[in-house]
C-alpha cells in the first residue's frame, strides 16, 4: 500500500471541493490518504507520500503565492531528498480561458525541480474536455464531466504509485 497526499490552496472553496474529488478518485487502489491544505500540511507530509496531487486556485495565470511559499520553505530541507516520487495538477480559475493549464504546468515545473515525475492524463472525460496538463475548471466543479475530471486524476495518481512500490519490491527482490 502506497501514500498519496492531495495538497490544496484554495481561497474560495472551489479547489478545496476539486481536491475532496481528486482524493476520491484516489481511493481507487487502497493507498492511504491525505487531504491537506497547505496551511495544515509540512515537510513530514511531503516525505511522507509516494504521490502527490497539487491543486491550487489560478492567481493571474500561475500557482497562488501561498502554493508558491509553501514549496520555497521546503526548498533547503527537502532538496534532493524526494527525488522519484509521482506528482500531477489541478486548478481552478475565474473563467475558461483564465490561465488554470498554466497554473497546472507552473504547479509541474514545482515539482520536477524537486525531483518529481510528473504527468498529465489523456483520457477525454466528455467531449472537448481532458486533463493533459492536470485537472482544471472554471469557478467550483459543477458538472458530472468536471467531477469525473478530478477523479481521474486522482485515479491515474493512484495507478502511477502501485506501478512505483510494484517496481520498487521487485528491485529489492
Amino acid at each position: 500500500m502506497g501514500n498519496i497526499l492531495i495538497l490544496y490552496d484554495s481561497a474560495t472553496g472551489n479547489t478545496r471541493q476539486m481536491a475532496e474529488f481528486v482524493a476520491s478518485g484516489a481511493k481507487s487502489q487502497n493507498h492511504n490518504i491525505r487531504l491537506k491544505s497547505i496551511q495544515q500540511a509540512n515537510k513530514d507530509d511531503i516525505i511522507w507520500c509516494n504521490g502527490v496531487a497539487v491543486g491550487s486556485p489560478t492567481n493571474m495565470g500561475i500557482v497562488s503565492w501561498k502554493m508558491k511559499k509553501f514549496w520555497d520553505k521546503l526548498g533547503d530541507e527537502l532538496w534532493g531528498k524526494i527525488d522519484g516520487k509521482i506528482g500531477c495538477a489541478f486548478s481552478s480559475s475565474g473563467g475558461w480561458g483564465g490561465g488554470a493549464e498554466i497554473t497546472c504546468q507552473s504547479i509541474l515545473t514545482i515539482l520536477i525541480n524537486f525531483g518529481f515525475l510528473v504527468f498529465g492524463v489523456t483520457d477525454y472525460v466528455d467531449k472537448n474536455l481532458t486533463l493533459h496538463y492536470g485537472s482544471v475548471v472554471a469557478g467550483e466543479p459543477r458538472s458530472e464531466s468536471e467531477k469525473e475530471s478530478c477523479r481521474r486524476l486522482g485515479e491515474k495518481l493512484s495507478l502511477w504509485v502501485s506501478n512505483i512500490i510494484t517496481d520498487s519490491k521487485d528491485e529489492n527482490m
